[in-house]
């Protein structure tokens, strides 16, 4: 189950620093997605053993009249809705501001965890300043500044104790696929398309979160959950907050997923939206099939779907070994095809391959084609090994980690591509020092 944490606040009271400063805490491995939308940001942190995504709801406007009703308001309601904890952040330097005190009356009828983070406390004066930030009415604060990072610590600590705690895995082991894409691709006619054939076959499934509807899917010799997203975003009435919504319900779906159905528009092209969503899905190690969807619509002539193809891998390169699939949900055209496609792209993500196997080619192909020596080094790759993990992840052990470089990198994951049936995952690569 995913995690989130989201940082509220009116501008320039240090909330983008905090999101820097917490997805890159204690080297965590960041993914940090910015141009999501234009001024928000989604990243991934770990502190204390917990993995959570931190979401930066960006700066509120404050010069119309109104900016409470229009600005604040819908953001910090997007957050509060999709947050698991809330960070409201003020800053000490200011005092309280008026728009601080319409957050904080908002807040205070929240369910959820909301902590009190004053900024900018970097001395002992300012430390006693923030004491009048208790006149906002959400009991305890924490001190920080998020730009040298003091007290940020325990306010890690307080956050990941309110985090949900992840549930065992019951049941089954069947794949779980997530619908993404933008607003209005058709996530939800695809969902209804691949369920809807024999109703009485489909089993809803208990969500595991509450804003994600699983659905069983059952039929021909295939069975896995479905989690579809669509449909949720009605409560966002403008463009920039369904494209806000509509990543959050994304990260939440992917982080639960095993492989996600990626779904774009064939009448608009590949898009930055879609482009943000892959490199989510990359950076949470999830498998990818790519539907081009509303096929029937575009004017095509023979040579369409090749161009088309080429111009998505062309896009994302360098990964581009994942399948493509041209489709209609709302004429069925070649949806029956997506299920194998599922079953095939789980199947590559979990596959192990023998240490044995692994050294007897990649040795091989690496003595025909060594790493090029740098600075007059000459680098040797000795061994090959699978880690353990939910996706394909590799280690090489050689002399001289330090000195391969990008490209030699990329030849090496494009070889085990080619010889042990990858397609659809991403794959990890390390090179250690034996």
């Amino acid at each position: 189950m995913s995690k989130i944490a989201a940082i509220v606040g009116r501008p320039n009271v240090g909330k983008s620093t905090l999101f820097n400063r917490l997805t890159e805490s204690r080297k965590a491995i960041v993914n940090e997605e910015s141009g999501v939308t234009r001024d928000r940001h989604y990243g991934k942190a770990t502190w204390n053993g917990v993995d959570f995504s931190v979401v930066d709801t960006g700066g509120f406007v404050e010069n119309s009249d109104d900016v409470f009703e229009s600005e604040i308001n819908r953001q910090v309601k997007l957050a509060i809705s999709e947050a698991d904890v809330i960070l409201f952040m003020v800053d000490v330097t200011t005092g309280i501001h008026e728009l601080d005190k319409a957050v904080a009356a908002m807040l205070r009828r929240v369910t959820k965890k909301v902590i009190l983070v004053v900024n900018k406390v970097d001395n002992n004066k300012r430390l006693l300043e923030a004491a009048e930030f208790y006149g906002l009415g959400l009991g305890d604060y924490f001190p920080v500044s998020s730009v040298n990072g003091s007290g940020t610590g325990d306010l890690l600590d307080e956050l990941v104790k309110h985090l949900p705690e992840t549930p065992e895995e019951e049941g089954e082991d069947i794949p779980k696929v997530a619908v993404v894409g933008r607003p209005n691709v058709g996530k939800s006619s695809l969902a209804n398309t691949l369920l809807g054939e024999e109703r009485n076959i489909v089993t809803p499934v208990a969500g595991t979160t509450r804003d994600s509807v699983h659905s069983l899917y059952n039929k021909f010799n295939h069975r896995f959950l479905l989690i579809d997203t669509a449909g949720l975003r009605k409560k966002a009435k403008v463009d920039e907050d369904i494209e806000f919504y509509s990543i959050l319900r994304s990260v939440r779906a992917i982080e639960e997923s095993d492989l996600c159905l990626l779904l774009t528009d064939a009448t608009r092209g590949f898009e930055a939206q879609d482009m943000s969503i892959l490199g989510i899905i990359q950076k949470n190690n999830k498998g990818v099939i790519v539907l081009v969807n509303k096929w029937d619509l575009k004017g095509k002539d023979h040579t369409t779907a090749k161009q088309t193809e080429e111009e998505i891998r062309k896009k994302t390169a360098p990964f581009i070994d994942y399948p493509i699939v041209f489709i209609s949900a709302i004429t069925k055209q070649r949806i029956h095809k997506v299920p194998e496609l599922i079953s095939n792209v789980y199947e590559n993500r979990s596959r192990k391959i023998s240490t044995s196997k692994l050294n007897e080619v990649m040795l091989d192909i690496i003595g025909k084609t060594p790493p090029p020596s740098t600075k007059g080094k000459h680098i040797t790759i000795k061994y090959v090994t699978q880690l353990p993990a939910e996706y394909p992840v590799f280690a090489f052990f050689c002399n001289l980690p330090q000195y391969i470089r990008e490209p030699y990198k990329r030849f090496i994951e494009n070889k085990l591509r080619e010889n042990f049936r990858l397609t659809g995952v991403p794959v990890r690569i390390f090179f250690r020092k034996k």
